[in-house]
């Protein structure tokens, strides 16, 4: 349970930070696959399919639930007044995973010519969702001043908010920016854990539209990633290379808006824990996969020798 709940609190953080995708974690610390399909068998898998997905994304969504109220309570404010520190910090973050992906995958990029045009349109998609951002982002809602209107536009918000958070490179905080609802919505969340319930109704119409994009991008994800998986993965390859872009303008989409990150404001040291923690995941997924080999190893030998064992008593008997 640890574990999961480790990773469930990680893709928190990413997703709390305007230009990291909690998408990026998983697929960095190499569960990216199992989220995903967890999530379809909770919808369209069978009984037992049904009982290991939900195990396992409760165990994830306790870690991401507290990650989040984490980042509601103290986090928002040290982003505010630390942004450049934590931008470099998932500058580095990015920067150490991508040539550990391109490793994970290195026969499906090694078909480039499939995959090129997919790479490129990866970047395009979030540099352009970016450049929305600073062209009509910025105006805030009120979230507990409910109304049937806002409850709709909250709704449709949760299901392109959470597609995105699925998608790694693709940052659902940055689309609550382009939307103006990403500082109302964690003050909301704040404001739920304080007993406000005026935020209550607000939250719950963001949280369905959450839950039905869920169910819906999950199938088209899964589906592409056993059908398509070298054009997915140059997607997801591009819109890594493309948040690189996002976390830098990432400053002008503070409720005080700060200027884009420059030389002078990256922090190398920061920079450089990002891209060690980044070794840091990739030396647990491999401790955990030569645990796993292990584990399994011994299983099929104990039962090669119980079933020796078997087979010799009945012919001793006999």
């Amino acid at each position: 349970m640890l574990k999961e709940g480790i990773e469930g609190f990680c893709m928190a953080l990413a997703d709390s930070v305007p230009g990291v995708s909690g998408g990026t974690v998983a697929f960095i610390m190499g569960f990216y696959d199992r989220f995903i399909g967890s999530i379809n068998n909770i919808v369209f898998g069978k009984a037992e399919k049904k009982k290991e997905a939900a195990s396992y994304l409760l165990r994830l969504g306790a870690g991401w639930v507290i990650g989040m109220a984490l980042a509601a309570l103290a986090l928002s404010s040290l982003f505010e007044s630390h942004i450049y520190v934590v931008s470099s910090l998932f500058i580095g973050f990015i920067a150490g995973a991508i040539p550990l992906i391109i490793k994970e995958e290195k026969e499906n990029f090694y078909k480039i010519g499939k995959g090129v045009l997919f790479l490129i349109l990866g970047i395009l998609l979030v540099v352009g969702i970016t450049w929305m951002n600073g062209k009509i982002g910025g105006t805030s809602v009120n979230l507990s001043s409910f109304s049937m209107g806002l409850g709709l536009k909250l709704f449709l918000i949760g299901i392109c908010a959470i597609s995105a958070m699925f998608l790694p490179g693709i940052s659902g905080s940055t689309l609550l920016l382009v939307f103006g609802v990403y500082m109302p919505v964690i003050t909301a969340i704040k404001g739920i854990l304080h007993l406000e319930l005026s935020y209550f109704p607000s939250l719950a119409m963001f949280g369905g539209g959450i839950l039905v994009g869920a169910l819906t991008v999950v199938k088209i994800i899964k589906l592409c990633l056993e059908k398509f998986r070298v054009q997915t993965v140059y997607l997801i390859l591009g819109m890594m290379i493309g948040s690189f872009y996002a976390i830098i303008m990432g400053p002008t989409t503070l409720e005080n808006a700060m200027p884009a990150m420059s030389l002078n404001s990256f922090q190398v040291i920061s920079c450089i824990l990002g891209f060690i923690m980044v070794l840091g995941m990739q030396m647990m997924k491999e401790r955990n996969d030569n645990l796993s080999k292990k584990a399994s190893g011994i299983m099929m030998w104990w039962e090669s020798w119980t079933g020796t064992v078997s087979i010799r008593y009945k012919i001793w008997k006999n």
